[in-house]
């Protein structure tokens, strides 16, 4: 077990600068600079920017942080995101009985910064008390938030580690290795305008249509490893005009990609059937549009994997007894353990995420850069 001691006080200083950089999805470039030159400056990193940029649309590139090995192990790399969620803008962090909190008006930003945080600061730690380790390289993407656009348009050859750890979940006790696949899809349902006050009978509800195929879907929880949403609505143009159109979007996510392809089918079905048994036919209308993009492949990493067995021998280390753990969200790890990167996803302890009560405590922050440590000796 490595004795090096967590600097808190600078940790917490990291993070509440990477806060305060605004860095909204495709917006990443400020924050992108700000730890390119950090860890150049004061690691001698390596640090290079990928062509994802027009693939994203981002402002920055995907970075890749390589810091070279002291001794000849087995290369390995983590990942963090750069982009926040909205509100995102002027974050002003509050910290009170050992928590970050942001000030009520926007997120706090711990998603994913806090992550960025924990591997500066690893990353200096091993600098200045020179601590042996095999190559390491850090992976941070863009877009996480608006469909792991990031993490898609990587180049898995530009790392030469084959196995690495995402810093992306709350618990950080639980290792999560298995987590969903996902499909999104969207129905666009086309009727006929008319007034609705001087000649109703003459227009086809598009609205009308979709409400009655929404009550027959299976949403939810279908099964213990199955979901579905519907979580977007748009049609009409005026309360005075039968709307003739109507656009939903929705998902579909489980553990058993021949279960999701089941579900999402089902879903077409009955907006297939509903439109087609809606009374009113005029010129082809009712009619409907349909697409079904995927949008992450499953996560399932071996239990027995090295580096599953890597993270957990240095959890005893630490005196952390980890568990392995199934999660229902889709991550960058989905996309890294599809392009042939074992990857598997740690906690920060992040809380609330999404919403202006988010929240993290230091000591879980130091809790999970004690661990990052420790994966690095172990190797």
């Amino acid at each position: 077990m490595t004795s090096i001691e967590i600097n808190r006080e600078r940790l917490a200083n990291t993070f509440r600068d990477l806060i305060c950089i605004d860095s909204p999805s495709r917006e990443e470039g400020a924050v992108a600079k700000w730890i390119g030159d950090i860890l150049t400056r004061e690691i001698g990193a390596e640090v290079e920017e990928d062509q994802s940029r027009d693939q994203t649309g981002s402002e920055t590139g995907n970075i890749i942080v390589r810091i070279p090995g002291t001794r000849d192990t087995t290369p390995v790399f983590f990942n963090a995101h750069l982009d926040t969620v909205e509100p995102g803008r002027g974050i002003r962090p509050v910290f009170k009985d050992g928590v970050f909190y942001s000030d009520g008006h926007t997120v706090l930003g711990s998603d994913d910064k806090a992550a960025v945080a924990i591997l500066i600061e690893v990353a200096r730690l091993l600098k200045e008390h020179e601590v042996p380790h095999g190559p390491i390289e850090f992976l941070f993407t863009v877009c996480e938030e608006i469909g792991l656009l990031g993490a898609k348009a990587f180049d898995p050859t530009l790392l030469r580690a084959r196995i690495g750890y995402v810093l992306d979940s709350d618990d950080i006790e639980t290792l999560i290795n298995r987590a969903p696949c996902a499909t999104r899809f969207k129905i666009r349902l086309i009727g006929k305008a008319a007034h609705a006050g001087i000649s109703p009978e003459q227009g086809i509800n598009a609205i009308q249509i979709a409400a009655r195929a929404l009550t027959d879907l299976p949403l939810g929880r279908i099964d213990e490893i199955t979901t579905a949403n519907v979580g977007l609505i748009h049609g009409g143009k005026a309360t005075n005009i039968v709307p003739d159109e109507v656009e939903l979007s929705g998902e579909v996510r489980s553990h058993n990609p021949e279960r999701l392809r089941e579900v999402q089918g089902e879903i077409l079905e009955i907006f297939r059937k509903t439109t087609e048994a809606f009374e009113k036919r005029d010129q082809g209308l009712p009619c409907l549009e349909s697409e079904v993009i995927d949008d992450y492949p499953l996560m399932s990493v071996p239990d027995g994997h090295s580096v599953v067995t890597y993270a957990m021998k240095a959890g005893e280390a630490i005196g952390k007894r980890l568990r392995l753990g199934t999660t229902g969200g889709g991550s960058d790890a989905n996309i890294l353990n599809s392009k042939g990167l074992s990857t598997l996803l740690i906690g920060v302890g992040m809380h609330d995420v999404h919403t202006t009560s988010e929240s993290i405590r230091l000591d879980d922050m130091v809790t999970s850069a004690r661990l990052v440590l420790q994966i690095i000796s172990c190797l």
